[in-house]
């Protein structure tokens, strides 16, 4: 019956299933990649927030622990290790990448001279158009109902608009936790869902204790909502004590608390300050953001480590799509997938039936 599941998305990418499993910052890490290739759907690797000096050995520590099953890998250009995650995807003859915005013509075409494929995630038509001109050769589109950064129009609005105009597959992200949603989605058009919040809330996730049970504990979608406040970008996550701080707390004290996450962003992945600096001037460029929001994007990556690493949840943020007020239990990632395959087999089923 999986058979009838099986989509082009899954010749491209590898894997058995049209699931796949977002790169999620200090979440997405080896073990949980290694887990969902082995379950049959396909995983990317976070490389945005593994330190440099330890991101070669997650890449094969995946492969030993998959038996060198495919799976991806995630970077963001304005990294200070950009070039090395290009390099060792390469190197190690990865299956795919996912960024958002960043890489130019050159580099795409590169990953894909290498047999990469060029995977971003977008959340408008016009940035999914334009994703495909600079070389992309498959796209994810998340609606608004998806965790982290987020754009405003919902997946039912978004996908349908996607599927129509552009002619690489298309994955579908925010709001899918089931077979039911997947089922959706191949009906929309799309090829596959791709899932984040999902699979944080899985025993192989690594995330502490503390902060699955807040996870577990929202039963109502609409504690989980979009905010500025963090980075200067609509992100949208669980409502908890650090955001209701954030919102209280006066212009000048939210410039102070981005410029401390600031120097420990710095600190951490090595960035020297002419780099720092560089970064902060071509965000000043490219976005029409102050210079507060452009110091505020330090915040995300520190932040989610208090959440997702030290399991500190009330002391940071935690990202996640509206789906979470939906999953009342945590399971590995092979009861997820079977779990997906199967509803899904069954619901198509029955459906043929009508």
């Amino acid at each position: 019956m999986s058979a009838q599941l099986h989509t082009p998305l899954c010749d491209l990418l590898g894997c058995r299933y049209p699931i796949v499993q977002t790169a999620m910052g200090w979440v997405a890490g080896p073990d949980l990649v290694a887990a969902t290739c082995n379950a049959g759907a396909f995983g990317f690797l976070a490389g945005a927030t593994i330190p440099a000096d330890r991101i070669e050995a997650d890449i094969l520590r995946v492969k030993r622990l998959t038996g060198d099953k495919p799976f991806g890998l995630n970077f963001h250009m304005f990294q200070p290790n950009a070039q090395q995650l290009l390099d060792l995807a390469i190197k190690h003859r990865l299956r795919a990448v996912s960024y958002g915005r960043g890489p130019d013509r050159a580099t795409i075409g590169r990953l894909r001279d290498a047999g990469i494929v060029c995977m971003p995630t977008v959340g408008a038509l016009k940035h999914a158009q334009k994703a495909i001109e600079m070389g992309a050769n498959a796209i994810t589109i998340q609606g608004g109902e998806g965790g982290g950064h987020t754009g405003a129009v919902p997946t039912t609005v978004l996908l349908p608009q996607v599927v129509d105009a552009v002619a690489v597959p298309v994955v579908a992200a925010g709001g899918f936790y089931d077979g039911r949603g997947l089922l959706a989605a191949l009906a929309f058009g799309a090829q596959g869902v791709a899932m984040g919040t999902r699979f944080l809330m899985t025993t192989d996730s690594g995330v502490p204790a503390p902060t699955l049970e807040r996870y577990l504990a929202v039963r109502d979608a609409e504690q989980v909502r979009v905010s500025w406040l963090v980075d200067g970008m609509p992100q949208r996550m669980i409502g908890n004590e650090f955001l209701a701080s954030l919102e209280r707390a006066a212009p000048l004290r939210r410039v102070w608390i981005a410029l401390r996450s600031a120097l420990a962003w710095k600190s951490q992945t090595g960035m020297t300050g002419r780099h720092a600096l560089g970064v902060l001037l071509q965000a000043m460029r490219q976005d029409a953001a102050s210079v507060a929001q452009v110091v505020m994007a330090a915040n995300a990556p520190m932040l989610l480590q208090r959440s997702m690493v030290d399991g500190k949840p009330a002391e940071g943020v935690m990202s996640s799509g509206q789906v979470v007020a939906l999953i009342g239990q945590l399971l590995s990632c092979q009861q997820v997938v079977d779990g997906i395959v199967a509803d899904a087999c069954r619901m198509r089923a029955r459906l043929g039936a009508y």
